[in-house]
């Protein structure tokens, strides 16, 4: 893999835990939506789903 390949997947994964941030602390902020661990690994469930299509091309 080249160096820009790891750097780029590294950035995802960076917005990955901030996507998983922001989710759990619009829930916190509001309860009655969902449990919040449940939110954010759905969030970080569905960037990894990302990552992975991109990266297998």
């Amino acid at each position: 893999m080249s160096t820009f390949v790891l750097l780029v997947g590294l950035l995802l994964v960076l917005v990955g835990l901030m996507l998983f941030g922001g989710l759990v602390y619009l829930v916190h902020r509001h309860p009655t939506w969902a449990v919040p661990i449940g939110v954010g690994l759905a969030g970080l469930t569905l960037m990894g789903t990302m990552i992975t299509v991109i990266t297998s091309r």
